[in-house]
């Protein structure tokens, strides 16, 4: 849970060092590829951008891991690959690499990272994928608490990770999974997808009007909440005038309607309860 903003007294101080420590724990080590190795203009690649493996060792400027998905084991540079805790704490990710990650298959509206800075220990940013990629700086108070907002502070990371995973709170949405966290090796995800079919003659109007009203599972729509919205407005604004062109035309056609009287011998037009003798 959050708290407002309060203020630092000299017991609430802990030590720097030892919190970041235990965000990452002692759980098995995982990183993630940032780029391709080896290059695909050297040979083919052996491991994919977005990929995750197991760290087995760290030799110098070589790192030993293996792939989630075999056993067998390989050598990648470190310059290749990115530490991450949690599943959503990535170490040493800059802005443009963080943009990169999330905009790879796998990830929605509301994946998202915290990236540790490489420049300065314990600097921390928020990555959210939205229609694009926002970021947020999350801020530390002297005793350690963090915030984004300063009317709301956490004790820890994932506290602030919880709290925006229900709310958006000032967030462009809500935080839903952690970038990759599918596991799925990019290569197999694109060649898994289903193909893109181009409707070419899709008409708006055979449209569920039930599945533009519910709100429900919107995000396994085809169509966006602004889109649906957008279409059920457009298809009330036609009912509405072709209702009004119908009763146009009806007007119109008891206008041209005409009567003989055979022993009169005069006509008479009948124009919405109004007649005219034509004698």
């Amino acid at each position: 849970m959050g708290n407002m903003m309060r203020s630092v007294s000299a017991r609430d101080k802990v030590n720097r060092n030892n919190h970041d420590s235990s965000l990452k724990g002692s759980e098995e080590d995982m990183v993630v590829v940032l780029q391709d190795y080896p290059s695909s203009e050297i040979s083919e690649p052996i491991h994919r951008m977005g990929e995750k493996l197991k760290l087995i060792a760290q030799e110098a400027y070589w790192w030993r891991v293996r792939s989630t998905q075999a056993t067998e084991e390989s050598f990648i540079p470190n310059s290749h690959v990115a530490k991450v805790y949690h599943g959503w704490l990535f170490e040493g990710v800059d802005r443009q690499k963080a943009e990169a990650l999330l905009s790879l298959p796998g990830n929605r509206v509301g994946s998202f990272m915290v990236r540790e800075s490489s420049r300065e220990r314990g600097l921390y940013s928020l990555s959210v994928k939205h229609w694009i990629v926002k970021h947020y700086r999350i801020y530390r108070l002297e005793n350690s608490w963090y915030y984004i907002s300063p009317r709301l502070t956490f004790q820890c990371l994932e506290d602030m990770i919880n709290h925006y995973s229900d709310f958006a709170d000032g967030l462009c949405c809500a935080l839903t999974s952690p970038c990759l966290s599918g596991n799925t090796p990019p290569s197999e995800a694109i060649s898994g997808a289903p193909p893109v079919v181009m409707r070419r003659n899709f008409d708006w109007k055979k449209v569920d009007r039930q599945q533009l009203d519910s709100t429900d599972n919107c995000s396994d729509s085809m169509l966006s909440y602004g889109v649906r919205n957008s279409i059920a407005a457009y298809l009330s604004f036609s009912e509405s005038q072709n209702a009004a062109q119908k009763k146009e035309a009806n007007r119109k056609k008891k206008c041209k309607s005409v009567y003989a009287l055979p022993e009169s011998g005069s006509f008479y037009f009948v124009c919405d309860k109004y007649f005219i003798n034509s004698t």
